[in-house]
């Protein structure tokens, strides 16, 4: 499929001197090519100022360095413009525009031993950042191997910045921390730095394909820059890469932003994938579904056959029916398939005794729903790709099109780390079998997302997050209140993160103490606030039935037209307005904050001047408080225009909804 929309190739804007120059359309960001001694570097300035000093660039291939000794060929380097405007199957916005100035370098080693002597360098100047990567062109036909990458991001000064650690942080489910960039050991991306009061960088990768995961190493310098120094995720050889042919390197990207919300609405990454590779997109339906999941972490089920079975025919058919009643799309069951008690063959080729897997997905179509299948490996992926071709075709035909699939595994097949090659390898295979049965893809344990759902919508959300259930059994407490108002602006950048929100009920602790961190209204905003396109009401239906809170959920869509952020402060607070797709033009508002009661105001002037509006608040009522009176909630409605601001009241580790519907 290819809907363009719009495109029209521009005259090169690259300013040039001996060293390459390069700006953004906007011109407001700089960068800077050049070749030092031999060594290719780049820099980057930001309305003339400094933002990353000249950085080293190159490759350590098994036989000898690409960017040790190199020349510019006598080839002129190439620059080309480029602007269009495409659609989303579904997103935060209805359209993506793709505005960019672009040069390529070409490098050759004068003296190696290394047997391919070539490498390209290409860079992207965008109005919201930078990006480069790395081509090798096939000189021989040969096969390669990448030992080391030797990418560079030398910034000016040191700064804050929020990250997990890369060596301790298993399935990337940590807390995202705060602390001086030179302080940090080796993390993953993306890494935000508030760079400046009003300069902020979120660095990660782009159109992850058949490489290595990147990680970051910080080094403080003796003249207060900060240089990060590239680690990627290496096969139990050592070996970071192995190749043949021609190699193009995942997009190494630089998000620039004056708030730290315009990290969060930067589409720079999904703009440096490929376009989309489905035809037909008419059968990926985003939506909102409900999970027999929370009742499991619980204890209150089990996920293996027994007397508390969570996944039987009688359950799972009561929840179909309350979906069909509420209008959810979808319900999942983990546990379904043998193989989740001890000494069990894991299968997805068949259902437990006590499910009958044809009766309830011909019971769930009758009521307008579907089934959702769930492939927890246990970090076999091999397992997945022996029966995945066969498993999606008989899901198909059942009329079950999505898939939580799972890795719960320290190593892929014992052996490899997901975010290595090897795992990169293994989750495009099963996008893309799952495409051609018509199977959407929510991946868990997963591989940190880059973008790719450009090119494959069929992979709607990902994990990747300490997510909800660390609020039901963690030894710690559970997700502290700063950690929602963190995520948006460190793992949510790199794409849709399944954290399931909406738990309406703390109690039943499994770890006393342990419970959700937040008000009854935050839950409700974090539906908003974290965006997945594929987004689940987590708790048990049992703690929906009767709640007028539960209304909020029941409207909210999962894909949007357009995005705002209108307030921004990492770890602190943020407020994210969204607006539907089709429908009457509905706005849907989420604003939470950290264990601080805030009052925020929010000027209305994002809504249709030549409407009024209808506005539904959900809030906290004045004595919430997340440790002692957390279902505090209030209900209110009043009438609005673009004109009008609202004054949000957040109790601690609080939060507000609202529905802004156009009257008549």
């Amino acid at each position: 499929m290819k809907k363009i929309i719009f495109f029209l190739a521009l005259a090169a804007t690259a300013v040039w001197t001996n060293a390459y120059q390069l700006t953004s359309p906007d011109r407001r960001i700089g960068v800077n090519i050049d070749v030092i001694k031999g060594r290719p570097t780049l820099s980057v300035t930001l309305d003339g100022t400094e933002l990353v000093r000249p950085s080293t660039l190159g490759l350590q291939m098994a036989d000898g360095t690409l960017g040790a000794n190199a020349a510019i060929t006598g080839n002129k380097p190439r620059v080309t413009s480029h602007d269009e405007t495409w659609v989303q199957p579904w997103g935060e916005d209805d359209t993506v525009r793709n505005h960019y100035n672009e040069i390529t370098l070409q490098l050759k080693e004068r003296r190696s031993t290394a047997a391919r002597k070539r490498m390209d360098i290409v860079v992207r100047a965008y109005d919201d950042g930078i990006a480069f990567r790395y081509v090798v062109p096939d000189e021989h036909g040969s096969d390669f191997q990448i030992m080391d990458e030797l990418t560079q991001i030398r910034l000016a000064h040191d700064a804050q910045a929020w990250s997990i650690p890369s060596n301790r942080t298993e399935y990337f489910e940590g807390i995202y921390e705060s602390s001086l960039l030179s302080q940090k050991d080796t993390v993953c991306t993306p890494l935000t730095i508030e760079y400046a009061p009003d300069v902020y960088l979120a660095l990660h990768e782009a159109n992850l394909t058949d490489y290595a995961s990147i990680n970051l190493t910080p080094r403080r310098q003796d003249d207060g820059s900060v240089t990060l120094l590239t680690a990627l995720t290496p096969w139990q050889s050592g070996v970071k890469v192995y190749g043949h042919g021609t190699m193009k390197s995942p997009w190494r990207t630089i998000v620039i932003g004056r708030t730290a919300g315009d990290l969060i609405l930067s589409r720079m990454t999904l703009n440096l994938n490929e376009p989309c590779k489905i035809e037909d997109t008419s059968w990926i339906e985003p939506g909102r579904y409900l999970g027999i999941w929370w009742s499991i972490h619980k204890k209150q089920h089990t996920w293996e056959m027994g007397p508390d079975h969570g996944a039987t025919t009688q359950n799972v058919k009561r929840y179909i029916d309350f979906a069909a009643r509420h209008g959810f799309s979808g319900v999942l069951a983990e546990g379904w398939n043998p193989g989740w008690a001890q000494g069990e063959t894991v299968t997805y080729l068949q259902a437990y005794p006590d499910f009958d897997i044809h009766d309830v997905c011909r019971y769930a179509r009758e009521r307008g729903v579907r089934f959702i299948g769930h492939m927890e490996s246990w970090g076999r992926a091999s397992l997945i790709e022996q029966q995945m071709d066969s498993a999606f075709a008989w899901y198909n035909s059942l009329g079950i099109n999505a898939v939580k699939t799972g890795y719960v595994g320290h190593l892929l097949d014992g052996k490899e780390l997901a975010k290595s090659q090897y795992g990169i390898r293994h989750y495009r295979r099963v996008i893309e079998c799952a495409a051609q049965h018509h199977i959407m893809i929510d991946n868990h344990e997963p591989a940190m997302p880059t973008g790719l759902q450009r090119t494959w919508p069929n992979l709607m959300t990902q994990e990747g997050v300490r997510g909800q259930e660390y609020n039901a059994w963690s030894a710690d407490g559970g997700n502290p209140p700063s950690h929602t108002v963190t995520l948006p602006f460190t793992r949510g950048l790199a794409g849709p993160m399944d954290f399931t929100p909406a738990i309406f009920n703390q109690g039943d602790d499994v770890v006393p103490g342990t419970h959700p961190h937040s008000t009854l209204a935050k839950q409700l905003a974090e539906f908003v606030v974290l965006y997945s396109p594929l987004q689940m009401a987590a708790d048990a239906i049992e703690n929906y039935e009767g709640q007028p809170a539960f209304t909020f959920i029941e409207q909210c869509p999962t894909t949007w037209s357009r995005t705002l952020v209108p307030h921004s402060k990492i770890g602190q607070y943020v407020t994210v307005a969204r607006k539907e797709r089709g429908g009457n033009g509905r706005w849907f508002i989420g604003s939470i904050t950290d264990e601080h009661k805030r009052s925020l105001q929010l000027p209305l002037d994002f809504l249709d001047a030549s409407r009024q509006y209808r506005a539904l608040i959900y809030e906290d009522a004045t004595d919430a408080d997340y440790e002692h009176n957390p279902y505090a909630i209030t209900f209110r409605q009043i009438a609005v225009s673009s004109t009008d601001t609202s004054t949000l009241q957040l109790a601690r580790s609080g939060g507000c909804a609202i529905i802004f519907e156009p009257i008549n």
